[in-house]
């Protein structure tokens, strides 16, 4: 039987240490989850081992095929263009996957951090503000107002997007003060970031100047993101196109 291929899981990288940390527990959730596959981490920037490097690597070790799974929520520009510009590789077949959101999953993991707060899923009492990083690229927008419209459906009150790097589209602050608009008194701010940083610290941070209840841990260490980057990995099996040099 052919061995399964190893899982590269392409990261944004950040400067915070504590992003590598919750790429690398998510990481090790993976490889509890799928016992015997091969499952590294590359970066983009910051971090290190690189991607190039990682990819090097996994080739050195005789691996002739890879699937890259970019633990990126949105197709905007770092899926594009970054990824598969540094995924090309003259003697791996590349096989790179979807983004990971929409997906039931992350609602999952969204819903776990709520009750972590100590809010529960589907508490009619609260209005959500969804808060990711943003793009200036409206296809990645629009895939957060997918994931906002689906998780209203589970039964919140409200949920509303913001995004935390870009002008465009509402802020956390005005986000919440739409809601508490529309006569809704208590607001979660659910951060839909997958590893500590410069961004979810800034979330953090303007939600609560604008008075907002709770403010959520980003998803990456939960077992439902860990389902959901398998989920992704699987669905490039077999190879139906590659990346090649």
């Amino acid at each position: 039987m052919t061995p399964a291929p190893p899982l590269l899981a392409v990261a944004h990288g950040s400067r915070d240490p504590r992003h590598a940390e919750a790429m690398a527990a998510l990481a090790a959730r993976v490889r509890v989850l799928r016992p015997g596959l091969r499952v590294e981490i590359g970066y983009l920037d910051h971090c290190g081992p690189r991607v190039p490097e990682r990819l090097d690597a996994l080739a050195g070790s005789g691996a002739s095929a890879v699937v890259a799974v970019p633990l990126l929520f949105t197709p905007a520009f770092h899926a594009k263009q970054d990824v598969p510009s540094v995924l090309r590789h003259r003697r791996l077949t590349v096989r790179q996957t979807a983004t990971l959101a929409p997906s039931p999953l992350l609602l999952d993991a969204l819903d776990l951090r709520m009750r972590e707060a100590g809010v529960r899923p589907g508490d009619d009492r609260y209005g959500v503000v969804l808060a990711t990083a943003g793009s200036t690229d409206p296809e990645a927008n629009a895939v957060t107002t997918i994931v906002a419209r689906e998780w209203r459906r589970t039964g919140w009150c409200a949920v509303v997007t913001a995004f935390a790097s870009v002008h465009q589209g509402s802020t956390v602050a005005a986000a919440i003060t739409e809601l508490r608009a529309r006569g809704i008194e208590r607001i979660a701010v659910a951060s839909c970031m997958l590893a500590p940083g410069i961004l979810p610290d800034r979330i953090t941070e303007q939600a609560l100047a604008a008075g907002a209840e709770l403010v959520t841990e980003p998803v990456a260490d939960t077992p439902e993101i860990a389902r959901l980057v398998l989920d992704r990995y699987d669905a490039a099996l077999p190879f139906r196109s590659s990346l090649s040099a």
